[in-house]
């Protein structure tokens, strides 16, 4: 929770004291401004916000709309924040706002254990924030290429590197692939700690290498080639074309 709220406060400190031209800058998201990041993540706050309060399935209801027959969750998110790009400036920043309070509020005052409704199924309350704080550390970076700027990679990334991992077998039954064996992964974080998952599990296939490079692999933000990420195994070079933080 402390990291997820330090995230967002990174996002709003980078947002503060834009004017509008800012915001209208191409952010790094295919087709999206800086006002349609911070207006997908207001909404979709809103949706996390909802999974933690037990009213997901309303909320996805009511913010659809149109969105509701998107093929896939990607498509879901474009027509959401087309149905609202009309939106001002100040009412996205202030929602942004508002929603990213009320949901670290909403989220520790959950049982980390309770299982919530999510996107792809349900997860521990823990396990969303986890998933928030990677959603957002995604988008602060997508802003901050806006802008030309380069973020130093920080500690939090342990948590999403911790969840991209976690979630590997998730993303093999989403491609419709089978693992051979657990996976691990030997990594090294900002500061030159050894950071490892799995690696007592006797791992078939392990992943070693830089964890804020593993982290942007996950976040389909740097194509995996063009890293120094090594695999060893029979999946490794199907776990960095599939790995991923979010659903």
């Amino acid at each position: 929770m402390a990291a997820l709220a330090e995230q967002q406060d990174e996002l709003t400190t980078l947002l503060a004291s834009r004017d509008d031209a800012d915001w209208k800058s191409s952010s790094r998201c295919e087709g999206w401004s800086v006002a349609d990041v911070v207006l997908h993540l207001a909404q979709t706050n809103e949706m996390a916000l909802a999974s933690a309060e037990g009213t997901f399935a309303d909320a996805v209801a009511r913010m659809s709309g149109g969105s509701a027959g998107a093929a896939n969750v990607d498509e879901g998110a474009d027509l959401m924040v087309a149905r609202e790009r009309w939106t001002t400036v100040d009412a996205i920043r202030h929602r942004w706002q508002r929603g990213a309070q009320q949901l670290v509020d909403a989220l520790q005052a959950c049982d980390p254990h309770a299982q919530v409704q999510w996107v792809a199924g349900t997860l521990s309350a823990r396990t969303l924030a986890t998933t928030w704080l990677a959603e957002t550390w995604i988008h602060t970076g997508d802003v901050a290429h806006a802008f030309t700027m380069d973020l130093e990679p920080t500690d939090r990334l342990w948590h999403i590197a911790r969840l991209a991992w976690r979630t590997v077998p998730y993303a093999f039954a989403r491609a419709g692939r089978d693992l051979s064996g657990p996976v691990s992964f030997d990594l090294t974080g900002p500061g030159g700690g050894a950071w490892t998952y799995g690696l007592d599990d006797n791992p078939t296939t392990t992943i070693s290498g830089d964890a804020h490079e593993l982290c942007l692999v996950a976040a389909r933000r740097r194509d995996p080639r063009d890293t120094a990420l090594r695999g060893e195994g029979p999946d490794a070079e199907s776990v960095l074309e599939l790995v991923r933080t979010y659903a």
